[in-house]
């Protein structure tokens, strides 16, 4: 066949001008062609030298060619392209201008494309020439019939000026890729709709964070709802797009989201034979006869399943601003110290995690409430929100947030639920804390009252008591348990100097001597103890078994602890407060007459008080009945029972009990 040649109805200069010069942008727009006209599998394929300089380039697709009966009315117009929604197999056609087939003239001098398309029972073949030199003609030959059975266009690239294969090899080119097609190949995923270069598959995958299935039916009317959060922004807005059952898009609508969270990017696919008769959005649809052609978005099925996208992408925002915005912004808050101190024991966990619960709902409310705010002022609304759920007056968190920020109804019920729910929670865990302790000291009693013959002190008194030293007070830290003084006093500097690592040594023969618990605590700045300024308390107590009677000889060792201690100068300024504590289940006269010496200190149960230490002596009895009156309302109230404790006394050999309870008091 003879050359043909054709002429557009433009100026080269209009092309030129109206060309995006970006050459992955360019051969986006022959990717877009392939998959506008139906092709399932897009094709980059390229060869070239050392230097980067192409062999050849071209991009190949089995879709269903170009017919060469309406080439005037494809190639030869621009801007006016006469692709149709109805004509290709995704609805969104991305060549509706119809330039993408002249933007080759960004990197080369010419292109040549060979189609195959269909006529009646028979595929026919030619070629399309497009030189950058002679636009805006272009020629067409070759036109033979194709012994080939498929269809489908090779577009090639000839006389490179701009493009090397450098461009085309790095992670750049395939971030690009993945960010313009992922969308639709997610969509199309079912379809084994495929883009590779060189046959390196672009994975969907690579830019999708998470996916989301979900099903809504409204009447007779079903649809299946895939909810897509990208992991970078593939788009300037984000949309719900409506597919028909042939999953061709044939309308899209903004989500109500967009630009709402920082980076929040997602697209929503809706698909359902309701859009097989669809008219999509057009200025005549409030027309109540256009409405009787077609379902359109008037009609009450569209408005229902709009509500509840809109529902099920809020769930999903809350999420990731509760999973991801959330929780930094609690790491945040930990590393600037915007979180007023806690101290270290269960309650004040109990509390802190309270209050970070209701920061984090606030932040997931409304993200602005916290940004842009400098530390100082992050810190006091921090602190005031703490004030408040300490107080009995939580619920008017919502008060004070309805005067800073417009809160909907809808949100205003949220989060009168949300501060219900943590209060239930933070209220929940306190009881169970309660409820270990009740336990813990229902074990000691049984294991030095009732099993006192069974009972020693490493092997069951010691681990109970350092499992649960809050027994003598919240405030404190463990620093060693049954370890020689040695080791004790790096622990205690460790803690006291915020993780000093260089180890220290003792000289003394009484290094070796092992206090049963040693727990501290460091004093806030200008902190006042008995009108002394201190910079620590600590605590040694000493346990004995039941069977031990504390006399003379107990206070003696105890004693010599103390001795030992403030002789060490790492150990004895007296800025730092000595609490050392003799347990037993019973005390002799010499004791008791020790008690009425110390009578006019009005401290119960202290013995002895020289300087900065003071001993105290006291019954196991003595520690239970302090536990009971600083909780003997909530125990009362609350009725918990003994019986976990009381079905462990009745198994096993008695001999066992002390291990079985003590045991169940260690976890």
């Amino acid at each position: 066949m003879t050359k043909q040649k054709h002429t557009t109805k433009i100026t080269y200069k209009s092309i030129e001008q109206s060309l995006n010069k970006d050459y992955k942008k360019s051969l986006a727009e022959y990717i877009w062609n392939g998959f506008d006209a139906n092709a399932k599998q897009v094709s980059i394929i390229y060869d070239a030298n050392q230097l980067g300089y192409f062999h050849k380039l071209h991009i190949e697709d089995n879709g269903v060619g170009i017919d060469i009966n309406t080439i005037d009315q494809t190639f030869g117009q621009f801007l006016d392209s006469q692709k149709q929604v109805s004509n290709t197999h995704n609805g969104i056609v991305k060549g509706k201008k119809g330039k993408g087939r002249f933007s080759f003239i960004g990197f080369c001098n010419q292109a040549i494309w060979k189609t195959t398309f269909r006529q009646g029972n028979k595929q026919l073949s030619y070629d399309i020439l497009l030189n950058k030199g002679t636009l805006p003609s272009f020629e067409t030959s070759n036109n033979i019939s194709s012994k080939t059975k498929k269809t489908g266009t090779t577009v090639e690239f000839n006389d490179f000026t701009e493009l090397t294969a450098d461009l085309l090899e790095n992670e750049d080119f395939f971030d690009f890729l993945t960010a313009e097609f992922g969308w639709y190949l997610f969509l199309n995923r079912n379809e084994n709709y495929a883009l590779n270069v060189n046959n390196i598959y672009v994975d969907y995958k690579d830019v999708i964070e998470y996916s989301v299935s979900d099903n809504f039916k409204y009447g007779n009317h079903e649809f299946k709802i895939d909810f897509v959060k990208w992991k970078r922004n593939i788009g300037d807005k984000y949309y719900y797009y409506f597919l028909n059952d042939s999953l061709k898009i044939v309308d899209r609508q903004h989500t109500s989201f967009n630009n709402k969270t920082e980076d929040f990017h997602h697209s929503v696919y809706i698909n359902s034979p309701y859009f097989d008769n669809f008219l999509p959005s057009s200025k005549e649809d409030s027309n109540p006869t256009f409405n009787e052609l077609g379902n359109t978005k008037n009609d009450r099925t569209f408005k229902a399943l709009i509500q509840y996208l809109n529902h099920l992408v809020a769930e999903q925002e809350k999420n990731f601003v509760r999973e991801k915005k959330a929780e930094k912004l609690i790491e945040d808050f930990r590393r600037k110290n915007i979180f007023p101190k806690f101290r270290n024991n269960s309650y004040d966990r109990i509390r802190e995690k309270d209050l970070e619960n209701v920061v984090k709902e606030i932040y997931c409310l409304n993200p602005k409430i916290f940004q842009g705010l400098k530390d100082q002022q992050s810190k006091t609304i921090v602190g005031f929100l703490n004030l408040l759920l300490d107080s009995e007056q939580r619920d008017n968190i919502l008060t004070i947030l309805e005067s800073l920020i417009d809160l909907s109804d809808e949100e205003r019920l949220e989060f009168a639920k949300v501060l219900e729910d943590t209060k239930v929670i933070h209220i929940t865990a306190l009881i169970n804390e309660l409820k270990n302790r009740f336990n813990t000291v229902t074990i000691l009693k049984k294991l030095v009252i009732e099993l006192e013959k069974f009972t020693n002190e490493r092997d069951h008194i010691q681990k109970v008591i350092e499992n649960n030293y809050w027994l003598f007070g919240e405030q404190y830290h463990l620093v060693s348990a049954d370890v020689n003084f040695e080791t004790t006093l790096n622990n205690y500097l460790s803690f006291i100097e915020s993780g000093k690592k260089e180890k220290s040594y003792l000289t003394s023969k009484n290094k070796l001597k092992r206090p049963d618990i040693f727990i501290a605590r460091k004093i806030q700045s200008n902190e006042v103890i008995n009108d002394e300024l201190s910079i620590e308390e600590n605590i040694i107590v000493e346990l004995k078994r039941p069977t031990v009677v504390i006399g003379k000889e107990q206070y003696d060792q105890i004693e010599a602890y103390i001795r030992f201690i403030i002789s060490e100068p790492q150990f004895n300024s007296e800025l730092r407060k000595w609490k050392l504590i003799l347990i037993g289940k019973s005390v002799d006269e010499w004791i008791k007459d020790k008690y009425e010496s110390q009578k006019n200190k009005g401290k119960k149960f202290l013995v002895e008080s020289v300087k900065n230490y003071e001993i105290y002596a006291m019954k196991w009895d003595d520690l239970f009945k302090i536990f009971e009156i600083r909780h003997k309302h909530l125990i009362e109230n609350l009725d918990f029972k003994e019986t976990v404790i009381e079905n462990l006394m009745e198994s096993g050999d008695i001999k066992e009990l002390p291990f079985i309870l003590t045991k169940s008091a260690t976890g």
